[in-house]
């Protein structure tokens, strides 16, 4: 009897100390920051007396109706001003988001932007096992359309540009600017041969989009000479040691990189915690959601 009370307790503490961390889990997906890096990539004399050119990298919204919260922050992050806006992708985790999405980027849609989607986008979540997740094993998808052409369009007749399996020239912020970019990895939806060979080389900046950070894309894009890589869908890891430190990744980019700025070879690489997360798992521990702003400066003579 002694020995069946002692299991029991130490059943129901394991339990408080679970439902704990989930109730923490849940209130962190509400406190949004913004992480910002400066990198002093440009070439001497490309800002022409201008401080810096600054882009805003926004990821993983997965919206569902009702966040006004963070439907409010991430509207907010247009006082930022940033000179080019980038977004890779996953901003759907319901039918019902995309005027959802639509508020919350709202102003940021005026500003010069491009982008690419993930899977998220375009077919609905599924109820997730933790046990793969944690295992790091890739999912099927459930193949249930979202209305991702809808948004798609709405984000072009705002004026951001479609970076899928695409090669993009334009001018921003002052800056001459090569993008390309590929469909998402993590499903095999990528066909780097579309956007292969190296960018324009008058150029003030080269950058690479993708949704998932797999190193074959990273390695090819490192390969043809792009100066930053633009990523997310790892979430961080989403489910994180203290410090922020990625037990998985969810792609097959090492856990030291599942977010933040990193080198891949000679190019920089920039990978997004996300703003969101499936609404089959709605849990954060040690893994903020989050923007960035990237501050790109001139190298020093």
């Amino acid at each position: 009897m002694k020995t069946s009370r002692v299991i029991l307790s130490l059943a129901g503490s394991t339990a408080a100390v679970g439902a704990l961390a989930l109730a923490a889990g849940n209130r962190e997906l509400r406190q949004f920051r913004l992480k910002t890096y400066e990198l002093p990539i440009l070439e001497p004399g490309t800002l022409r007396g201008s401080k810096d050119f600054t882009i805003l990298h926004v990821s993983d919204l997965h919206m569902i109706p009702g966040q006004e919260t963070k439907v409010a922050w991430v509207s907010a992050l247009d006082a930022l001003n940033p000179d080019l806006v980038i977004n890779t992708g996953d901003n759907l985790s319901d039918p019902a988001g995309v005027p959802w999405v639509l508020d919350a980027l709202g102003p940021l849609l005026d500003r010069p932007g491009a982008f690419v989607f993930g899977t998220n986008d375009y077919w609905a979540p599924r109820p997730v096992n933790p046990v793969k997740y944690l295992l790091d094993q890739k999912r099927e998808p459930s193949y249930i359309d979202l209305p991702w052409k809808g948004m798609r369009a709405a984000f072009i007749e705002r004026g951001w540009q479609d970076a899928t399996h695409r090669r993009l020239e334009f001018k921003a912020g002052g800056l001459k600017l090569a993008l390309a970019g590929v469909d998402d990895p993590h499903h095999d939806l990528d066909d780097y041969s579309q956007v292969a060979g190296a960018p324009n080389p008058d150029a003030d900046l080269s950058i690479a989009l993708l949704h998932a950070p797999y190193r074959k894309v990273l390695s090819a894009f490192e390969a043809d000479g792009y100066d930053l890589a633009l990523a997310g869908h790892t979430h961080g890891g989403q489910i994180c040691l203290p410090g922020e430190r990625a037990i998985v990744t969810n792609a097959d980019i090492d856990a030291a990189r599942a977010s933040g700025l990193h080198r891949f070879g000679r190019m920089w690489m920039e990978v997004s915690n996300g703003l969101g997360t499936s609404k089959y798992a709605p849990v954060r521990i040690f893994c903020r959601p989050s923007a960035a702003l990237l501050r790109m400066s001139e190298r020093k003579h």
